[in-house]
């Protein structure tokens, strides 16, 4: 059988690493754990912390990492607890702390670019491509609220898999994705590696069902793919298409609705107002939808998120 090495590591049956990956030319170095089963199978990649405030992914995965045996395994799982380590070290939200990049926004990176450049390339090259399938988790940032739900790219070479994997994820609502670029799931789904992102949590906070729903879908998602033993459960959604307001100003921000909320064309979002309350924006629902996730901070920062909802598509 030919052997597989992954980060410098040749994988050895029933084996457990632990270790840390140095990412060249900068100070950054991201720990990863690879858990090799006892029986073979495919190679799944778990990562967590692509945006460091985004708590409750970050608990799953080190929860996973330290729950999940090679004895219970079939194939390899590879978890990155905290992909961006330097922002969550200096709590800088969604970007890497060396050069205020957004680490969603470079993959699939650039060696010789500056850090969250080369950290997106390491990540992609000694991790994503080696993976037979992929699962992210992210949440809403620090000054986000958020429902919990999925993406995968409808475009993508294998999104009939990833769709699939989709249907793995207790959430009520999923959006097939447009977009193909930028962010690492999104690029690994475009190199034929079917992938998907879970979104669950908001305001940096960590509450304990939220991580425990977390962990119960990656586990199902992996029982779907052959990596754990046991039957996998899939959940109908109601699949949408994602739509995003930025603010047009620097403000504070009053929302109106809360999310999860179905809206009408012609609804209000909110106000952007001054710092005396004089009104400077009032946001409005240009169609119907549901709102999936929003700035919930007093604070709203021009050209930044404001609200984001779904159109609707209809049952998958």
């Amino acid at each position: 059988m030919e052997k597989i090495t992954i980060a410098g590591h040749e994988l050895t049956s029933g084996k457990t690493i632990k270790d840390h990956i140095h990412v060249g030319g900068t100070e950054i170095h991201i720990p990863h754990v690879i858990i090799c089963g006892e029986k073979p199978g495919k190679t799944v990649l778990l990562t967590a912390g692509i945006h460091n405030a985004e708590y409750v992914g970050i608990q799953a995965a080190i929860e996973l990492s330290n729950e999940i045996s090679p004895k219970d395994l079939s194939g390899n799982l590879i978890i990155i607890p905290l992909a961006n380590r330097s922002g969550f070290e200096n709590r800088t939200m969604s970007m890497v702390y060396e050069d205020g990049k957004n680490l969603n926004r470079v993959f699939p990176g650039d060696k010789d670019g500056s850090a969250a450049d080369r950290l997106a390339h390491l990540l992609f090259d000694a991790f994503i491509k080696n993976a037979d399938a992929y699962i992210d988790l992210h949440s809403g940032d620090g000054y986000e609220t958020l429902i919990p739900y999925a993406y995968y790219v409808g475009e993508a070479p294998a999104h009939d898999m990833a769709k699939k994997m989709v249907d793995c994820v207790n959430t009520k609502y999923c959006v097939r994705s447009t977009c193909t670029t930028g962010g690492a799931y999104n690029i690994a789904s475009m190199s034929g590696i079917p992938s998907v992102l879970i979104e669950r949590g908001q305001l940096s906070l960590l509450p304990a069902e939220e991580v425990k729903a977390d962990k119960e879908d990656v586990i199902n998602i992996l029982k779907f793919l052959g990596l754990l033993e046991g039957e996998f459960v899939t959940y109908p959604k109601t699949e949408l298409r994602e739509f995003s307001d930025d603010a047009p100003f620097t403000g504070c921000w009053y929302p109106d609705k809360k999310v999860g909320d179905r809206f009408s064309k012609g609804d209000k979002f909110g106000e952007i107002r001054d710092y005396f309350g004089k009104t400077l924006h009032t946001a409005i629902a240009s169609t119907d939808g549901v709102l999936i996730h929003q700035c919930s901070s007093l604070s709203i920062i021009k050209d930044g998120p404001m609200v984001t909802y779904g159109i609707i598509q209809g049952i998958c």
